[in-house]
């Protein structure tokens, strides 16, 4: 079964916010130039950033934050976040996978930036609701 997809809009706005809440003020969050001179394609969303927005997907399929028993991902891609106001664009999906014995629901999870897979091995166990 597959859940509804959810997108979220990141600018960078969203990467200064974030560096202030986390304290992650690498340049390649931030500066073009940076970035491009370390091979990236341009300012980057951090990486935690993208897995904390994959996260509230999470949360929000579980239906509350204490229903999530486990969450894990590998960082596969970079985010790319143009200097625009409309940035851009993370969805997020998920398909359960299976039952534990417990009766939790195990979901396979799915993150995409322009059509490009930005996280692997995305996976997340939830209690019933």
């Amino acid at each position: 079964m597959n859940l509804e997809a959810q997108t979220f809009r990141i600018t960078r706005a969203d990467l200064v916010r974030y560096a202030g809440a986390s304290g992650d003020f690498n340049p390649i969050h931030w500066s073009d130039r940076i970035a491009t001179g370390v091979g990236l394609p341009g300012v980057i969303a951090h990486g935690m950033f993208t897995m904390a927005l994959v996260g509230r997907a999470v949360t929000a399929w579980a239906g509350a934050p204490d229903a999530v028993v486990e969450y894990s991902v590998r960082f596969s891609r970079p985010v790319p976040v143009p200097d625009t106001d409309e940035g851009t664009e993370v969805v997020v999906s998920a398909v359960v996978k299976d039952t534990t014995a417990e009766g939790h629901t195990k979901l396979a999870l799915t993150a995409t930036c322009q059509g490009e897979k930005v996280l692997s091995l995305a996976q997340a166990t939830i209690r019933k609701r």
